[in-house]
């Protein structure tokens, strides 16, 4: 029988990379995906916003943008490959198959009920194309990484993906507006459903990205750098230095890749150390119920915007916005380390072990880690 990971081992460094591209991810989804249309950022920067508004705007599509979402997305290949090197050889292909297709479920439910910004949805559907790759040797991960990656970079799916005609644009974010920020529940959902269609292209477009730094991530791990980070500190830090120079020379969509992986080596790094550990550490328990936490922020900031909520749907700026996330999110960082000195793992995950495994995970742990939380 296939034993789970224990909380124990895992490895400190990854959950507070974790964690704080989370916090990444909820910036970028809050500011351009919740508070306005999802199709407004392709109508052009908000000329009538504030100057504090259009600052907040424009750092977070320069430093974050599209980068945290590959960041999320390199993780992701890691967590595949953590999975399926430690699983027995005999049921490895049952369970992350299983895994992947509870992501699908759990994924489908959100975007549809909740919010059509999921990404659950299109990771499980590329962690299914990965998968059969991790079979192979450590060189085909590679090379299939990197074949990905030019497909991403040729923009040829755009040419087979067209995008949007301006005027269906401008007519579907004053649409928007007027149903998310005025609609009830069953009004938004219908709107939501037909929405879909349209979020597919871009899902199309970036698809063969999220391939790429799925295998990008499961390749660094085999490297086995990662399991002994401290050891490999100066290459790591190399690495992202590199990253960084490659960053600025390039065009958008390769710096979107080596400023995530930029990023993740510096953090990595950091963490690696124990005056970095003690720093970051904050963002670990964060990370480890970063399933929960994404689709609690979910949960929150549709009842803020939506007219089944609050109604504040194209109604807050982005500097108001961005600060009302970093409330949810040092929330959810006192919530998470609050609830793991009690639980094995998050709600959402203890569901996902469970239905992966096929059976209950457990959950209370038999002493509470009360430790931590009384040093505060």
């Amino acid at each position: 029988m296939t034993e789970p990971l224990a909380p124990a081992d895992r490895l400190t460094g990854i959950d507070i990379l974790r964690g704080i591209a989370l916090f990444g991810v909820m910036a970028i989804n809050l500011v351009f995906e919740f508070r306005v249309s999802i199709f407004q950022e392709f109508s052009g920067p908000d000329r009538t916003a504030s100057p504090l508004d259009q600052m907040v705007e424009r750092a977070l599509d320069q430093a974050v943008e599209l980068k945290a979402f590959a960041l999320f997305s390199l993780l992701f290949g890691v967590g595949v490959a953590i999975q399926f090197e430690r699983l027995s050889a005999d049921r490895r292909r049952v369970l992350l198959l299983r895994r992947l297709l509870v992501l699908l479920a759990i994924g489908l439910v959100h975007l549809t009920l909740i919010w059509d910004g999921d990404i659950l949805t299109e990771y499980a559907l590329a962690g299914l194309v990965v998968l059969p790759f991790l079979f192979g040797p450590r060189w085909l991960v590679g090379v299939s990484a990197l074949a990905f990656l030019f497909l991403y970079l040729s923009d040829c799916l755009f040419k087979l993906v067209p995008l949007f005609d301006k005027f269906w644009i401008a007519h579907h974010v004053i649409e928007a507006a007027h149903v998310y920020g005025a609609g009830g529940f069953s009004e938004i959902l219908a709107f939501r459903i037909g929405e879909i269609s349209a979020i597919a292209r871009l899902h199309v477009w970036v698809f063969p990205r999220t391939l790429a730094l799925f295998l990008i991530g499961a390749f660094v791990w085999r490297s086995g750098v990662l399991q002994r980070a401290s050891d490999h500190r100066s290459l790591i830090v190399g690495a992202g230095l590199v990253a960084l120079v490659v960053t600025i020379g390039a065009g958008k969509s390769l710096a979107t890749v080596t400023l995530a992986f930029a990023y993740a080596c510096f953090i990595i790094a950091a963490a690696s150390t124990p005056l970095g550990s003690k720093l970051l550490g904050w963002a670990a328990p964060l990370g480890r119920m970063s399933f929960t936490n994404y689709l609690m922020q979910s949960l929150i900031f549709s009842f803020v915007f939506y007219g089944y909520g609050l109604g504040l749907f194209g109604k807050l700026g982005a500097a108001t916005a961005l600060t009302l996330g970093v409330a949810v999110y040092v929330a959810q960082v006192i919530i998470s380390r609050w609830w793991l000195a009690r639980f094995n793992f998050g709600p959402v995950e203890w569901l996902w072990r469970s239905l992966m495994y096929g059976r209950k995970q457990p959950m209370r742990k038999a002493v509470p880690d009360l430790a931590p939380l009384a040093a505060e």
